[in-house]
């Protein structure tokens, strides 16, 4: 049974930070590619940046710059590194895997909430 769980979201400040994780169970992990999606009330599911399998990785125009993603294959892991916070990343952060062939898995959300 594949399980995505997401931790680290909360309440901060507008220009500080917030670290996501992400545990993954039930995949060779190695050979997904990972990633974070968030929703924003009102709208819909977009990407935030994705790493693949191989360690490339790519992001929203919104939060090049501001936010990193990375992984850590032997511990199943995937991080979201988000520096100088705006209100308008608000919103509910999933963590994604995908695999060709395979399909999409997704976690049950995290939280993140931009404000003073």
């Amino acid at each position: 049974q594949v399980q995505l769980v997401e931790s680290g979201g909360g309440l901060v400040q507008p220009g500080g930070s917030l670290r996501l994780s992400c545990a993954a169970s039930g995949i060779l992990f190695n050979l997904w590619t990972m990633g974070w999606y968030r929703q924003a009330p009102g709208k819909e599911r977009e990407l935030v940046a994705e790493i693949s399998s191989g360690g490339t990785t790519n992001s929203g125009d919104s939060v090049k710059g501001r936010f990193t993603i990375s992984r850590d294959n032997a511990r199943k892991m995937v991080f979201l590194q988000m520096n100088s916070l705006k209100a308008e990343d608000t919103g509910v952060y999933y963590c994604n895997a995908r695999r060709s062939g395979l399909g999409t898995k997704w976690g049950q959300g995290t939280q993140v909430t931009v404000s003073s």
